[in-house]
């Protein structure tokens, strides 16, 4: 009995250090705003449609801030130079893969624009939407639960990781608060 019972307080645990800590397509899970691996660092650049241009941003296209945020492994502290600014709704979110896996909770930070027939106003916290989104495996076409939404800038951003390899090219997402001058 004892031998099972060890093995079920075992089991339980793997079971929930896995759930903690990795959703097994190499993404790093957040529960805020700490490391997320995502599986391909860079993308096309293309914006969805409709997506209005920042008139005003506090970061201008072209200029260089220090990243703040630890979204990806290597981001914090690395210098990221502002390709996009966009004025726009940014969710935090949690989905589960499309192909399966662990749940990826609080997600930083998907936009109004890349939610699938969108609705005219902003979601609310609890809402659930189905995702256009594809900065990670097997988000494209998840259903997603809005855990909060935040009217602000994004801003686009190229970065050398601070722990080494490529540069990150045409990151989405990150917000004002994540960068320092």
């Amino acid at each position: 009995m004892k031998k099972q019972l060890y093995l079920f307080i075992i089991a339980a645990a793997l079971t929930l250090s896995a759930c903690g800590n990795d959703n097994s397509y190499g993404n790093k899970i957040s529960s805020n705003d700490t490391q997320m691996e995502h599986s391909s660092h860079s993308s096309s650049g293309e914006v969805p449609d409709h997506l209005k241009v920042a008139e005003n941003p506090t970061f201008k296209v072209g200029s260089q801030a220090i990243i703040q945020t630890n979204h990806m492994e290597g981001m914090k502290g690395a210098t990221a130079t502002i390709v996009g600014a966009f004025d726009t709704t940014a969710y935090i979110v949690s989905y589960r893969p499309t192909t399966g896996g662990f749940p990826v909770t609080n997600h930083k930070w998907i936009i109004h624009e890349e939610i699938k027939k969108s609705a005219n106003k902003p979601y609310e916290s609890g809402s659930e939407v189905v995702m256009e989104a594809d900065h990670m495996k097997d988000m494209k076409g998840a259903t997603a639960q809005i855990n909060a939404a935040e009217q602000t800038t994004v801003y686009m951003i190229d970065y050398k990781p601070t722990t080494g390899g490529d540069e990150v090219k045409n990151h989405k997402w990150v917000t004002e608060v994540s960068f320092q001058l």
